[in-house]
C-alpha cells in the first residue's frame, strides 16, 4: 500500500507540469533547442521534477549530465547540471510558449 501512495504522490498532472515548466522557461532555466527542452540547475531535486513534469506531458528525458562547477562566493563550488528532454508533439503548445517568452540561452550560459 505504502509503495502505491508514493507512486500516486510523485505523480503530477500535465496542467501542473506545463505551468511549472513556462515558470522554468520565463526564468531561463529552460530553453528550447531544436526538438528538444534544455534545462539548467544548481539542484538535483529540481532535475527530478523536471523529470516528473517531461513525463507527465507525455516526452522523455533523454541525458541528465554535470556541466560545470560554479563558484558560489570564494569558497564554494556548486555542480551545474542540465538535463534534455524530448516532447514527441512536434507544435506542444510549451514550443510555441518558448517562442514567445523564452530566451535562445539559460541564465547560466557565460556569453556576454
Amino acid at each position: 500500500m505504502l509503495i502505491q501512495l508514493e507512486s500516486i504522490k510523485n505523480k503530477m498532472l500535465p496542467p501542473q507540469a506545463e505551468k511549472k515548466m513556462r515558470c522554468w522557461i520565463r526564468s531561463r532555466h529552460l530553453i528550447c533547442s531544436g526538438n528538444f527542452f534544455i534545462f539548467e540547475t544548481l539542484e538535483y531535486t529540481t532535475i527530478e521534477r523536471f523529470s516528473q513534469c517531461v513525463a507527465s506531458l507525455g516526452g522523455t528525458v533523454i541525458s541528465v549530465d554535470s556541466i560545470n562547477k560554479i563558484w558560489m562566493g570564494d569558497h564554494r563550488q556548486v555542480i551545474l547540471y542540465q538535463a534534455k528532454a524530448s516532447l514527441h508533439t512536434p507544435h506542444h503548445t510549451l514550443k510555441q510558449y518558448w517562442i514567445k517568452n523564452g530566451s535562445s540561452h539559460t541564465k547560466f550560459d557565460e556569453r556576454p
